[in-house]
């Protein structure tokens, strides 16, 4: 029995016999760094069954915990508080069952436990990973890894988005402009290549759009432009003529543009399975698709299954009729089908064309049903999706709930804010994103810039640096990220995240190779139980390390890499104090030696567990 269990069971007591009250639960928190104790029980949680005064009723308590709980040797009470001391001989044990047992924190998955699917990255083929990728895959991984953790069966995936209108433009801007060119003849990566003629597309759209502008026929669009905005508001001609630039693009796209018609054509060749059209298509998707896998490894992230848009577009349309059987959906006069959402303060949502042709959402509803068609286990789903998404979700999860399927209780958005820069915002199609592989390698840069600067490395050879520099930087990036919780937006600055201070990854991974060191300096064996009185900073290290198998099973209920990371900075400030305040090597006794030994060597095994779940390589020496 915890010692939580231990003391709510005789908290119960105690009240039971004190004041003739039932208390069904006992509110605990860690005790305040200033005050003395280690477990803090909140008195004023009692006051709605028990009438007196606060600081009486814990005293009270207190004293019988005191008494009737071999663990409990004294306590204090501040106000509403009931800080109670446990015993030095509890402590080491809670120790000691830590330090046995090797996969701490960790529960191993039952066969019988439902899985989860877990998507992350979904990808365009048009285009190379860029930043909002870097946030999306590190906390689809690193969430997945954590559900694991917490005893659960996860299947990694991602739906790579390889068809639609903007691989077309990809396509055409090639077969104008690419001469047959390949990533070995350039030596760029297929995604990279990719990309830019994805960005020489939007340049020749744009020349062509520019051109229109000055035609009579877009003054004449202009003018009834200007009538209908200026029917409700004033505007200088200036902002009207921005506005109208703006708000027409897609209208000339669809409408005018000789280009954007030539687009239309692939995808319409595409659609008929034309077989030169499809080739191409196939031989640049796999381009791109190595150029992914590339920038996978680097960021050290995979998947379990691959779903394409290009075989899953389809999925859906049949699943409409049983909705309308079922009076899920309705038609309306001109056949298209929909659902009316507005008793759950939503909208009406189409989820079938007049044409019969689906949409998006109708794609997502036969997508999930097909998932658990491949993993008949999986009973829940969660999606890594940015926030510009959130109405999308849950109109979603409502439709497949009504449709009936009892996993969809257990669908989950996993919303995040998006990544910003020093410099700004990014757009895709003028080429101005934040490159992924770029970035990392900057981080790398970084990473090796400041270390240089701290000269820590003699002895390095070249190949151990690079690799310690690689370990450092994307460490750095990674915990930036998963620190923060993923609803918050995030200004990401590379040079803050390498810092070697405060709450960063390099202050922690250099706290563990710190521990590596003592490690390799401890020669003798220090495995057997000791019995010693305890150092108050031991103590404290020791209470946080009992808190790790919790914080894991909290993190994988709130989808949120951010508890591990905090909890791990806790530890190692813990740590840190711990290591400034007593010595080790020259300890007065040599079981105080040997304990604090087994205390570093456990807590570098939990900062590297932790680190491991947010994706995060150790050094073993920095």
């Amino acid at each position: 029995m915890s010692i939580k269990k231990t003391i709510q069971t005789a908290t119960q007591t105690a009240l039971q016999n004190l004041y003739n009250v039932a208390i069904e639960q006992v509110e605990f928190q860690p005790t305040r760094k200033d005050f003395d104790g280690d477990i803090t029980i909140v008195v004023f949680a009692f006051l709605r069954k028990i009438k007196g005064n606060p600081v009486e009723i814990g005293t009270k308590l207190g004293t019988y915990l005191k008494e009737n709980v071999s663990e409990v040797v004294d306590f204090n009470v501040v106000k509403g508080f009931l800080n109670l001391v446990l015993s030095d001989a509890y402590l080491l044990d809670t120790f000691y069952e830590i330090y046995e047992n090797k996969s701490f924190g960790f529960v191993a998955a039952k066969t019988d436990t439902e899985a989860v699917m877990v998507e992350y990255s979904s990808p365009n083929t048009n285009k190379p990973l860029h930043l909002g990728h870097i946030r999306n895959n590190l906390l689809g991984y690193s969430v997945a890894e954590i559900i694991k953790a917490a005893g659960n069966k996860v299947y990694k995936t991602q739906i790579i988005n390889d068809r639609g209108i903007h691989i077309c433009k990809s396509m055409l801007a090639y077969q104008e402009f690419g001469h047959g060119e390949t990533p070995e003849s350039t030596g760029l990566k297929g995604d990279k290549l990719i990309g830019d003629y994805y960005v020489r597309f939007e340049t020749e759209f744009q020349k062509e759009y520019a051109g229109w502008l000055e035609t009579e026929e877009a003054k004449e669009h202009f003018l009834s432009y200007k009538k209908e905005k200026e029917a409700n508001e004033t505007f200088s001609t200036e902002k009207l003529e921005g506005l109208f630039k703006s708000d027409f693009k897609n209208n000339y796209f669809n409408q005018y543009s000789k280009i954007g018609e030539k687009a239309k054509e692939i995808l319409q060749k595409w659609e008929q399975g034309d077989a030169d059209t499809v080739a191409l298509w196939k031989k640049m998707n796999q381009w791109v698709y190595d150029g992914f896998a590339v920038t996978y490894k680097a960021m050290g992230v995979d998947f379990d299954k691959n779903y394409y848009e290009s075989n899953t577009y389809l999925l859906g349309k049949d699943i409409v009729q049983d909705g309308l059987d079922k009076g899920v959906f309705f038609k309306k006069e001109d056949d298209s089908v929909w659902i009316d959402l507005t008793d759950e303060g939503l909208d009406e949502k189409i989820v079938l064309r007049s044409d019969g042709t689906a949409v998006y959402i109708t794609q997502d509803i036969g997508t999930a049903i097909q998932r658990v068609k491949d993993y008949p286990n999986v009973g829940g789903m969660v999606y890594t999706v940015g926030n510009e998404q959130d109405y999308h979700f849950k109109v979603l999860f409502l439709i497949l709930k009504k449709l009936g399927f009892e996993w969809a209780d257990n669908l989950f958005h996993l919303s995040y804010g998006m990544v910003d820069l020093p410099e700004g915002k990014m757009k895709s199609r003028e080429g101005t994103v934040v490159d992924a592989d770029d970035l990392m390698q900057e981080m790398t840069d970084t990473a090796r810039s400041i270390s240089q600067e701290l000269g820590k490395l003699e002895g390095y050879t070249t190949t151990e640096k690079e690799e310690l520099y690689r370990i450092i930087g994307l460490g750095a990036l990674k915990y930036f990220i998963l620190k923060v919780d993923p609803k918050k937006r995030i200004l990401f600055d590379p040079k803050e995240s390498v810092e070697f201070n405060g709450n960063t990854g390099p202050f922690i991974q250099y706290t563990y190779a710190r521990i590596q060191s003592l490690l390799r300096r401890a020669t003798f064996d220090y495995t057997a139980t000791i019995d010693l009185k305890l150092h108050s900073k031991e103590k404290e290290v020791i209470k946080l390390l009992q808190e790790f198998p919790n914080v894991v099973q909290a993190a994988a209920q709130n989808h949120s890499p951010a508890l591990i990371a905090n909890y791990s900075y806790e530890v190692v400030k813990a740590y840190n104090s711990f290591y400034q305040s007593v010595s080790i090597f020259a300890a007065d006794n040599e079981d105080e030696k040997k304990f604090r030994i087994q205390l570093s060597q456990k807590v570098g095994l939990v900062i590297q567990a932790s680190f491991g779940l947010l994706g995060i390589e150790m050094p073993e020496r920095m």
